[in-house]
């Protein structure tokens, strides 16, 4: 029988080699959210994490972010607010750009998403290079927002980018890591 819950959600994850591009080893996340059990285990990690915490929301990065981000709001009773990828949100927005590997990218989020002083937590599926979760604290930030936490299922470390966070002065949570040469 297996105790470490984290563990489980690491061996549920699939890892899909050579997508989308060759030399990439994809961490497929849908297997977790396909099994009751090991989605369920996924998200009392979470609850039981920032249960005692006084957050105030819970902000979900586009778009996997928005599937543990909300059932997770629900869960500790907060609300929910997404940072969308640009052009997705029908009301006057607050942009972030931040740099890719080859171009850049820009996350949006509404211009009353969030109220001065608001304790949010920031969620994502994983942290590769750390641009997308960084542009998103910036964004909350900008609106008047604190940070509690930087929160994602997966850390991929050789990527650098929850160092890249931290650096940034956000706090880091991860369930479970994912090395470059690990096959599963």
């Amino acid at each position: 029988m297996q105790t470490d819950p984290a563990q489980h959600i690491r061996d549920t994850i699939r890892t899909v080699p050579d997508w989308p591009k060759q030399g990439v080893m994809f961490r497929d996340i849908t297997p977790v959210l396909q099994d009751p059990q090991a989605f369920r285990v996924l998200i009392d990690l979470f609850v039981y994490r920032y249960m005692r915490q006084r957050l105030d929301l819970v902000a979900g990065i586009d778009a996997r972010g928005f599937i543990i981000g909300a059932v997770l709001a629900y869960e500790l009773k907060l609300g929910f607010v997404p940072v969308r990828k640009q052009g997705k949100l029908p009301y006057r927005t607050v942009s972030e750009t931040y740099s890719l590997e080859y171009g850049n990218s820009t996350v949006e989020m509404h211009v009353d998403s969030v109220r001065p002083g608001q304790r949010v937590l920031l969620i994502d599926d994983l942290i590769a290079t750390g641009g997308t979760m960084l542009a998103a604290s910036r964004l909350l930030q900008r609106l008047g927002a604190n940070v509690a936490e930087a929160a994602a299922m997966i850390d991929l470390p050789d990527l650098k980018g929850s160092e890249a966070v931290r650096s940034s002065g956000l706090p880091v949570y991860t369930v479970c890591s994912f090395h470059e040469t690990d096959l599963s």
